[in-house]
């Protein structure tokens, strides 16, 4: 970020599952999360399948460089264990992680992982609702053309995803 830009958006934690940042890494949209949020946290699973076990693939060098995103050790192992049974890794502690710090969101774009999350009250948000929150605050001047970018890619979106998304930005 240079000095033109705007203050991030929020100040309490925002906790981030491996998703989010490959997908926005991938369309060059990364920084979106610096921008609107300042800092974003991602617990160690989630380091190490972006930046390690991801070496090479889109995401990888970008979230390993970025010194607005930090990696923190869960604490409650009982509490993953149990998510484990139905979530990845990096899901399970994401939401984990996000409920010891009383996260202002965590990053979630797999449908299961988000309803445990709201579940337990959790406020979550994924790479659409990012594009959205970028819209509002003038971060991007439209989403279509990140949405077609995004359908270009492995990130999975119903056609009526994308029209509610389009909806939802005033773009339908």
């Amino acid at each position: 970020m240079n000095g033109s830009e705007k203050e991030p958006l929020l100040t309490s934690p925002v906790i981030s599952n491996s998703g989010p940042l490959i997908t926005l890494a991938t369309i060059g949209q990364l920084d979106l999360l610096a921008a609107l949020f300042g800092k974003i946290i991602i617990p160690k699973a989630v380091h190490n399948e972006v930046v390690v076990y991801g070496e090479g693939e889109p995401g990888s060098r970008e979230v390993g460089e970025a010194e607005w995103i930090g990696t923190l050790e869960v604490k409650d192992r009982l509490a993953i264990e149990f998510l484990l049974e139905t979530l990845g890794a990096g899901e399970s502690e994401a939401i984990v992680l996000a409920q010891e710090l009383k996260a202002e969101y965590v990053l979630l774009d797999d449908a299961l992982a988000r309803r445990k999350a709201c579940l337990i009250g959790l406020r979550v948000t994924g790479t659409l609702g990012i594009l959205l929150m970028a819209q509002d605050v003038g971060l991007i001047p439209a989403v279509k053309l990140i949405l077609d970018e995004l359908r270009q890619t492995e990130f999975r979106m119903s056609d009526r995803l994308y029209q509610d998304v389009l909806t939802k930005a005033g773009e339908a």
